[in-house]
């Protein structure tokens, strides 16, 4: 039975629009079955509707729900774009990894083991991934070819490229050759970052990469991002924001990496995928937005100023509000409980709060995990494109995972098809007449 109004009972114009559990869903950009989750938590009323068909909804109530929650983008319609997998549940403001509270798997282990025990179901205490020293040579004489202006993710997508092609077996595709992949792959994309700008190495990760003894990915990560020495509760809070980000659903760029894996790209393609999509925006690149507005909430002194600028902008607030969440993003809260533990986050997480506050006279908005990694490379004094490096090399171990799902799948099975708004057929030949004029503004323009 479909919740929806019944037909002819449309009410009269001056009364409040009502809309249908259909219709809230998707101008909430959530599933049907959330919307009566918001009921639940006296977040929205509803009523019956004529008939008892459904239940109906105040537009305007909806509305101010869409405001404080963040959501803006409207659902997919029912069917489009889902796939089975057994890997992340997003659900009731909670994300679980294969049933198991990601947050609490965050605060037990280490990336590496929840990684490993994502992809394979077994718990290998202390494992530690290493990079070949083949890969990780090619690796390195790739991304040290590149421009010093060249971003993390320019150098990772060259890393990883540069990875495969020291893999005569990448096209491999059995479980076990995958694994084996994966597991020299990221650290090999750790490696193959510069040290921080004026950073020095202490030959810890050089020595031990080859030898199987490394230590942590995140204590190896660490001088890639800031010159300033490591301490263990910082080191736990990078560590921390790595397992979180493993996976998220599907996001954007892990649907580019499942779409690559149904093609039978091998899992360096995969990656390769999932980090041209994790570039934009309104992905991995959103911490760095964050960043640079925390950044001028420290220089001004407070969040008044900096958050009145965005909103008379038109921009959204960095940080703020997350579609699949009503309150605070968990990973945002993990993170933010580590950091407070970190004497030099104090004043990065108080402006972060600060923003919080300021904006919630104008919408209720709550802190994303974009904020959090903000408040960490702010006050590590990491570079603003720090928490995409984190984002990009955590992720890269969730795609692994989705792509070892697809490769279970039947091939090409994501092949839609497009709707045509051309010009219907048999349609002329081209002639030289059809061909726009050169621009007047082109290259052998003589305006100036």
């Amino acid at each position: 039975m479909k919740d929806q109004a019944a037909p002819g009972d449309a009410p009269a114009a001056s009364a409040p629009q009502r809309l249908s559990t259909r219709e809230t869903a998707e101008r909430l950009g959530v599933k049907p079955e959330t919307v009566y989750a918001y009921v639940s938590r006296g977040q929205l009323s509803s009523t019956r509707a004529p008939g008892g068909r459904g239940s109906t909804f105040d537009a305007a109530e909806v509305d101010a729900l869409a405001r404080r929650t963040g959501r803006r983008e409207p659902s997919p319609a029912t069917g489009d774009l889902v796939f089975r997998t057994g890997i992340t549940l997003i659900e009731g403001d909670r994300y679980y990894f294969r049933g198991v509270d990601a947050t609490e798997l965050a605060g037990q282990y280490p990336f590496e083991e929840v990684a490993e025990w994502l992809w394979t179901g077994g718990l290998r205490p202390g494992i530690r991934f290493t990079a070949p020293a083949e890969a990780l040579s090619a690796a390195h004489r790739a991304v040290e070819s590149l421009p010093a202006h060249s971003g993390s993710t320019d150098r990772l997508r060259v890393a990883a490229i540069a990875a495969a092609t020291a893999d005569p077996l990448r096209f491999d595709l059995s479980r076990e050759a995958v694994l084996a992949g994966a597991r020299s792959l990221i650290p090999t994309l750790v490696e193959a970052l510069p040290l921080a700008a004026g950073g020095r190495s202490e030959g810890v990760a050089s020595e031990r990469a080859a030898d199987g003894t490394g230590t942590r990915l995140a204590q190896r990560l660490w001088p890639k991002l800031t010159t300033r020495p490591a301490d263990e509760p910082s080191i736990a809070a990078l560590d921390t924001a790595l397992t979180l980000l493993i996976d998220h659903d599907l996001a954007a760029s892990t649907l580019a990496a499942r779409v690559a894996a149904s093609a039978r790209a091998h899992p360096y393609a995969v990656v390769s995928a999932g980090l041209g999509v994790l570039e934009g925006p309104l992905h991995g690149a959103a911490s760095g937005l964050a960043h640079r507005m925390l950044t001028e909430v420290l220089e001004r002194g407070s969040a008044v100023p900096v958050v009145a600028d965005h909103l008379r902008s038109g921009r959204r607030v960095p940080g703020l509000g997350h579609r699949l969440y009503i309150s605070e993003d968990p990973r945002a809260q993990a993170l933010f409980a580590l950091l407070s533990d970190v004497p030099q986050a104090a004043r990065a997480l108080a402006a972060a709060r600060d923003v919080v506050t300021t904006t919630a006279r104008h919408a209720p908005l709550h802190a994303n995990v974009d904020l959090a990694l903000a408040v960490l490379s702010v006050s590590s004094g990491m570079a603003a494109d720090a928490g995409e490096t984190v984002f990009a090399v955590s992720r890269t171990a969730g795609w692994i995972a989705h792509a070892l799902e697809e490769y279970g799948e039947r091939p090409l099975r994501m092949r839609p098809s497009g709707q045509y708004t051309g010009p219907r057929p048999p349609q002329p030949l081209p002639t030289a007449t059809d061909v726009p004029p050169r621009s007047s503004y082109g290259p052998h323009s003589t305006k100036r």
